[in-house]
């Protein structure tokens, strides 16, 4: 988010539809067929950046386009393929097997490990890349270790949310952290608690009102998002309103 890659996430997703498609044509997981398209995507995304000089957006369009496009064609291609496409779009967190969520936290595990270990090069680098490679932070590697590690993070919530959701567990999230708190840290540390928090209410909410899954636990990080945005003490407009509304003085004295 802070880097403005927000929508690094749902290109890799949506063109990951390619890899998950191939797989189930083949009887392969869909989890490893996103995985294995993720990754190449989010590299091909900077290289083609970088190499071709164009903005990052119009690099994340094509490939989230063309990703999506092959995936819907290859899905075609297979009988029944319109309840199986609804599954991958919009996800089922109910019908993720215990092998998988073992994956998915052996995947966030590691992510968190290499976020621990290239901190402060991932953070000068978002701020400054000049500066950094004057530094001697090896810049372009940093370029491209970030970008995969949207992927891959992307890869692993596609299960629960599906296709289409997936960009707002990447994006409330933080945006939610950053107007509670300014420094890095806190932003990340209480991205996770949101995150969490929005994961297991929107549980609780699709079990009781008989809602989807992945659209409950949107809906709640969503809600979180704009509570914070109206109520938080440094940001919040419902604060910042009153600190600007002028005090009325007493009447002058006679």
């Amino acid at each position: 988010v802070l880097k403005g890659m927000a929508f690094m996430g749902d290109a890799v997703a949506h063109s990951s539809l390619a890899g998950m498609s191939v797989a189930y044509l083949f009887g392969g997981s869909v989890f490893w067929g996103a995985l294995a398209w993720a990754v190449p995507a989010s590299l091909l995304i900077t290289w083609i950046s970088r190499r071709a000089n164009l903005r990052l957006d119009t690099s994340i369009g094509i490939i989230f386009a063309s990703g999506f496009a092959l995936g819907i064609i290859l899905m075609s291609r297979a009988s029944g393929y319109t309840a199986d496409l609804l599954g991958l779009l919009f996800g089922n967190v109910l019908g993720v097997s215990w092998n998988e969520i073992a994956l998915i936290g052996a995947i966030a595990g590691a992510v968190s490990l290499l976020v621990l270990a290239f901190y402060k090069e991932l953070l000068f680098t978002s701020y400054d890349a000049t500066m950094s490679a004057a530094s001697g932070i090896p810049v372009r590697f940093m370029q491209y270790l970030l970008p995969v590690l949207v992927g891959v993070t992307t890869v692993a919530s596609l299960k629960a949310v599906g296709i289409v959701l997936v960009l707002a567990l990447l994006v409330t999230p933080p945006a939610t952290a950053a107007l509670l708190a300014r420094r890095l840290p806190a932003i990340m540390a209480y991205s996770v608690v949101i995150g969490l928090a929005a994961t297991v209410a929107g549980l609780y909410l699709s079990f009781y009102a008989d809602l989807p899954s992945g659209p409950s636990i949107v809906m709640v990080a969503t809600g979180l998002f704009i509570t914070v945005l109206l109520f938080s003490p440094s940001k919040g407009l419902v604060w910042n309103l009153r600190k600007e509304t002028p005090v009325p003085s007493g009447e002058p004295a006679g």
